[in-house]
C-alpha cells in the first residue's frame, strides 16, 4: 500500500505593495497566485509584475493584461508540460493580442507596451521570464543579485527606449533562467521606480531581517520615494520557506495513491465492473476484460502482479498510465474508461480495443506491401506526435504495445514508460535515465545514460518500419550492447534493400536516417520521416560517390572475404605449380 506522502509541500512568505507616486495614474500591475493541492504540486506558485510604458494612455492595461493573463492562463495549460513551455506560451499569445491592438495606434510610443517580470516556483525550481527592465533579484547575504538583463537601448547619455517588451512585435523574445532554490531564498521583483533610486544594497538593508514583507514593501517603497522616485513603484518579495523534499517521490501525481487492488477471480466484479475474462496474465500485471455495471461498455482493467505489489516504483507508474491517457486526446492514443466513480484501489481502466497487436499482424503478414506498412507508421505517427505536444516521450514503442482494430484504426498502448516533463519538474528524482523501454527497440542513447527525447521515439518507430518491411532488426542485437560511445560508433546499419528486393534504395535511405545512433542526425520532425518514406527526398538523389563499404557494408565485406578467398586460392595453386 502507498501511504500519503509526509514531505512538506512547497511554502514561501509573500509580501508586495505598489504606487502611483508623485503621478497621477499607477501604470504599473502585480499579482502572485498561490494554489493549493494539485495545482500546487503540478503547476507551482507564480508571481509577476509589468511596468507600462509611460508614454502611453493604454500602457496600464497591457500592464494589467500582462499579468493577469500569466496568472491566469497559465494554470489552464496541461499539467503535463514544463514550466518553461506553458509559461511561453501564454506569453507568446497575451503579446500577439497587445501587439494587434497596437497596430492600431499611429506611434508605437502610445501602444499596448509593458515591461514583464514572473516567477514560478515548482517543486524544488525557480523559473524566470523577464522581458523590458522590471527587474527580478535574489537575496545573497546582504547584497542583491540581480539575475535578469534590462533591455533598453541607449541613443545617448539622456534617452533611452526599451528594445524588448510586451506589444512591442509581433513576436516576443522572452529572457528564460531556471535555478535551483533553497530554503530561506529570497526573491524581489521591482520596477525601476524602486530600483533607478535604492541601490542593491539599500533594498537588501531592508529585506535581510524583514519578517513582516507585505510592511517591508511598504517601507521600500516609501524610502524609494523620499529619494526622490518620479516613477510609478512597485516591489515584491518572496521567501522559500518549505521545499518538498527531494525523494518524495509519490509527489508523482500530486494526490494520494491508494492501496493496491487485489488480484479478482473470475467470475467476479470490482468497483461497478463485471470481469469477464483474462486477457493476459505476467510477472507484471494481470489484464481482464470487464463490462461497466452501469453502461455496459466494455473495458480493459490492468491490475499489479502479486510480485511487484510491495514495489512503489512500479505501483507510480501505473497510477501514471490513466494519469497520461486522460490528458492525450487522440483516435491513435488508447483513450481511458469513462470515470463514472471514484476509485478505492489502485489498477488502470482504459477502452477496449477489438483488434490485434502489432506484433501479431506482422507474424500473420510476413511481406506485407509498402503502401500497407506506410498507412500504420503514418498513423503511430500521429499518435506519437500527441504525446509529443503534451512534452510526453512514450519510452516503450515497439509491436507488442500498438494495436490494430477490425476497422483499421491504429493505437498506441501501455503508458508505463512515458516520460513527461511536468510531472518530473515536480518530482526531479524520477529521472534516474532507467531504461524502461524493451532494448531491441530502445535509441542508442539511452544505453549511454541519455533521457529519452522525441528523437528516442522516432528511433523505435524507425525500427519498427525497418521490421515490418524486412522482418529483421537494423543492427541485430548488437544496439543493446553497445553501452560506451565508442561501441555505439561502430554500430552498422544493416541496408534494408540488402534484405530484401520490396524496399526501393529512397525508402532504405530514410530508414537509416531515422534509425541513426546519433540523435542529431536523425529528422528535426516524424513528419519529415513519414513524408520520406512516401515520396523520394532530392536530398538522397545525389551525385556524390558514396562507397559500398558505407552503401551496404555487409556486401562489402562480403566481397572482401571472396576476394580474400579467391586470392588464396590463386597463391595455392602457384605454389603447387612450381613444385
Amino acid at each position: 500500500m502507498l501511504m500519503k506522502s509526509s514531505a512538506n509541500p512547497l511554502k514561501v512568505q509573500l509580501g508586495q505593495h505598489s504606487s502611483a507616486g508623485v503621478k497621477t495614474e499607477n501604470q504599473d500591475f502585480h499579482g502572485a497566485l498561490v494554489p493549493d493541492a494539485q495545482a500546487l504540486v503540478h503547476k507551482g506558485i507564480a508571481i509577476a509584475l509589468a511596468d507600462g510604458i509611460s508614454s502611453s494612455d493604454v500602457a496600464h492595461i497591457a500592464s494589467e493584461i500582462a499579468v493577469k493573463s500569466f496568472l491566469t492562463d497559465y494554470y489552464c495549460t496541461s499539467d503535463a508540460w514544463s514550466v518553461r513551455t506553458a509559461a511561453s506560451k501564454v506569453i507568446q499569445s497575451t503579446n500577439s493580442w497587445l501587439f494587434s491592438q497596437s497596430k492600431n495606434i499611429a506611434s508605437r510610443d502610445r501602444g499596448y507596451i509593458t515591461t514583464f517580470s514572473g516567477l514560478v516556483l515548482k517543486g524544488r525550481q525557480g523559473h524566470l521570464f523577464h522581458v523590458g527592465d522590471s527587474r527580478i533579484w535574489r537575496l545573497s547575504g546582504n547584497s542583491l543579485e540581480c539575475l535578469t538583463e534590462d533591455h533598453r537601448l541607449y541613443v545617448s547619455e539622456t534617452q533611452s527606449h526599451l528594445n524588448r517588451a510586451f506589444g512591442l512585435s509581433a513576436t516576443i523574445e522572452i529572457d528564460y533562467r531556471a535555478i535551483d532554490l533553497k530554503v530561506g531564498d529570497t526573491f524581489v521583483l521591482t520596477t525601476d521606480g524602486v530600483h533607478e533610486f535604492l541601490s542593491p544594497a539599500e533594498l537588501a538593508r531592508e529585506i535581510t531581517s524583514a519578517s513582516d514583507l507585505d510592511a517591508t514593501a511598504r517601507t521600500v517603497v516609501e524610502r524609494a520615494l523620499d529619494a526622490g522616485s518620479t516613477d510609478n513603484l512597485t516591489i515584491q518579495i518572496v521567501r522559500v520557506q518549505k521545499l518538498p523534499d527531494a525523494d518524495a517521490e509519490d509527489m508523482l501525481t500530486g494526490e494520494v495513491l491508494l492501496p493496491a487492488a487485489p488480484i479478482p477471480t473470475l467470475p467476479g466484479y470490482h468497483e461497478g465492473y463485471r470481469l469477464l475474462r483474462n486477457l493476459q496474465s505476467t510477472s507484471r500485471s494481470h489484464i481482464f476484460l470487464a463490462e461497466d455495471e452501469e453502461t455496459g461498455v466494455p473495458a480493459v482493467l490492468k491490475f499489479p502482479s502479486m510480485d511487484l505489489r510491495d514495489d512503489p516504483g512500479y505501483l507510480r507508474r501505473l497510477a501514471l498510465e490513466e494519469w497520461v491517457a486522460r490528458r492525450i486526446s487522440s483516435p491513435h492514443v488508447l483513450r481511458p474508461a469513462p470515470a463514472h466513480r471514484e476509485k478505492q484501489s489502485l489498477f488502470v481502466a482504459t477502452e477496449f480495443v477489438d483488434g490485434q497487436t502489432l506484433r501479431q499482424w506482422m507474424t500473420d503478414n510476413p511481406l506485407p506491401d509498402l503502401e500497407t506498412v506506410r498507412g500504420i507508421l503514418e498513423q503511430i505517427a500521429k499518435g506519437l506526435r500527441a504525446f509529443h505536444r503534451k512534452e510526453m516521450v512514450h519510452q516503450d514503442l515497439r509491436p507488442e504495445n500498438i494495436m490494430i482494430d477490425t476497422s483499421g484504426t491504429v493505437k498506441i498502448i501501455d503508458f508505463g514508460s512515458v516520460r513527461i516533463a511536468g510531472v518530473m519538474e515536480a518530482a526531479p528524482t524520477l529521472d534516474r535515465a532507467e531504461i524502461l523501454g524493451t532494448h531491441q527497440y530502445t535509441a542508442p542513447e539511452v544505453f549511454l545514460g541519455y533521457l529519452g527525447t522525441e528523437r528516442s521515439d522516432q528511433f523505435s518507430l524507425g525500427v519498427i518500419a525497418y521490421e515490418m518491411l524486412t522482418g529483421r532488426l537494423p543492427f541485430g542485437g548488437s544496439v543493446a550492447r553497445a553501452t560506451s560511445e565508442r561501441a555505439q560508433s561502430r554500430l552498422r546499419y544493416r541496408s534494408a534493400v540488402s534484405q530484401t528486393e520490396r524496399v526501393p534504395e529512397w525508402v532504405d535511405r530514410a530508414l537509416s536516417k531515422a534509425v541513426n545512433p546519433v540523435p542529431g542526425k536523425r529528422y528535426e520532425a516524424l513528419s519529415e520521416f513519414i513524408e520520406d518514406l512516401r515520396r523520394p527526398n532530392p536530398r538522397f538523389q545525389t551525385d556524390q560517390f558514396e562507397p559500398l563499404a558505407v552503401r551496404n557494408p555487409v556486401l562489402f565485406w562480403q566481397l572482401v572475404s571472396a576476394f580474400l578467398a579467391a586470392a588464396c586460392l590463386f597463391l595455392v595453386f602457384q605454389i603447387h605449380g612450381n613444385s
